[in-house]
């Protein structure tokens, strides 16, 4: 019996690249499922939002002085 992986948020954390991404103020996406309280993501849900992060190749960065 084959099951779906869900990333733990440590799990997500280290995915993306830091320690604790609910403290660090990162709007995580909606969880793809739930374990009680425990919030669970599958990969790919993390990976997409990640990569339209700003700065991750999604929506460009303004400028901070200039707003462009």
């Amino acid at each position: 019996m084959t099951g779906k992986h869900y990333l733990s948020l440590k799990q997500v954390g280290e995915r993306i690249g830091t320690t604790n991404p609910s403290a660090k103020g990162y709007k995580l996406p909606e969880p793809d499922a739930w374990i009680g309280t425990t919030r669970g993501w599958l990969p790919e849900t993390i990976d997409r939002w990640n990569a339209q992060r700003p700065g991750r190749g999604g929506r460009p960065r303004k400028h901070p002085k200039t707003g462009e």
